[in-house]
This record gives structure tokens, C-alpha cells and sequence, in this order.
């Protein structure tokens, strides 16, 4: 299955000159999803990225992440966007094109020496997977690799992130 024919390109958002890479066509696609989540789990054992939990980033990432920590029989914790979470937490903040965000983790959520995944739809510059590194430094965990639905390449955000496996099912 080409999962690029299951992607939808829209030009011009969310600004001019930009060509926005939609999954919403891919999750809508059951067969898709089923074949995404399926080649995620594939990847991630013939890579050795066998993980006590898969974290997931806001939002898309739960989408992918869940399923894929299921599949692992990992568990999964969420990386949220602030004041989204109920208890104690980390937070980092990190730079955007244009502005900040910030990023939480719950404080119990790991334990120190836990082996995970991070998953996300998209890689691009790389700067909401360094956030999540930085956020996962504060829990004391391993990171042993990446899984993403897209890279776009010619961002170079595989650059920012440390020497361990990275997964892209789609590159532009």
C-alpha cells in the first residue's frame, strides 16, 4: 500500500508557499490505518525498539501512539499541552517559527531507566521531539528511537535529535 496515495496535500496552508501534508485522509481510510499502525509495529521489532512505554505527543501522536504501544504491549503516556494534565508535572518550553509552546509530562509518569518510544505524525524541524527529549531528561528515561508518519526532509529535523533510530514511513 503506497501511503502517500492516502495522504492529501493542501497548498497554501497554513500560510502561502506552504504544502500542508493532511493524514486526516489517511485515518479516515480503515484499511490505511490498520496498514500504518501495522508497518509502525513492524519497523519498530525489526529495529529492536521493544519499549517499556510509547509516548505520544499532542495530539496526533496518541492517534498513532496507542495503538503502536498495544501492538509493543508497551504502555503509553501522553506528552500534553499545558494545563491538560491532572497532577504534578514537567513542562519545557521550546521555540516555534513563530513564538513558544510547551509541552507537560505527568512527574510520575516514569521511572527512572524505563525504555521508550516517541511517536508522532510528523517530523519536520524537529523542534516538538527535541522538547519531548528535554521534557524525558527530567524523568530520567531511555530514549530508544522515533516513529513518524512523515518526514519532510528538507527541514533536516532528524538533525536535532540524538543518535538512535528514527522511523519515517513517508518522506517529501
Amino acid at each position: 500500500m503506497d501511503l502517500k496515495e492516502l495522504i492529501r496535500d493542501i497548498p497554501n496552508f497554513p500560510k502561502p508557499g506552504i504544502v500542508f501534508r493532511d493524514i486526516t485522509t489517511l485515518l479516515n481510510n480503515p484499511k490505511g490505518l490498520q496498514y500504518t499502525i501495522n508497518l509502525l509495529t513492524n519497523k519498530c521489532r525489526e529495529a529492536n525498539l521493544l519499549p517499556d512505554h510509547v509516548i505520544g505527543m499532542e495530539s496526533r501522536g496518541f492517534i498513532f501512539g496507542a495503538p503502536l504501544a498495544y501492538q509493543l504491549n508497551s504502555g503509553f503516556i501522553p506528552v500534553r499541552k499545558p494545563g491538560k494534565l491532572p497532577s504534578s508535572v514537567y513542562q519545557v518550553q521550546y521555540d516555534l517559527e513563530y513564538g513558544t509552546d510547551t509541552l507537560e509530562i505527568h512527574q510520575d509518569a516514569l521511572q527512572n531507566f524505563h525504555s521508550v518510544v516517541i511517536v508522532d505524525d510528523l517530523l519536520a524541524t524537529g523542534g516538538t521531539a527535541q522538547a519531548t527529549i528535554e521534557l524525558l531528561k527530567k524523568v530520567g528515561c531511555n530514549v530508544l528511537g522515533f516513529a513518524f508518519i512523515i518526514e519532510l526532509e528538507s527541514l533536516e529535523g532528524r538533525k536535532k535529535l540524538p543518535d538512535v533510530p528514527i522511523i519515517s514511513l513517508v518522506k517529501y
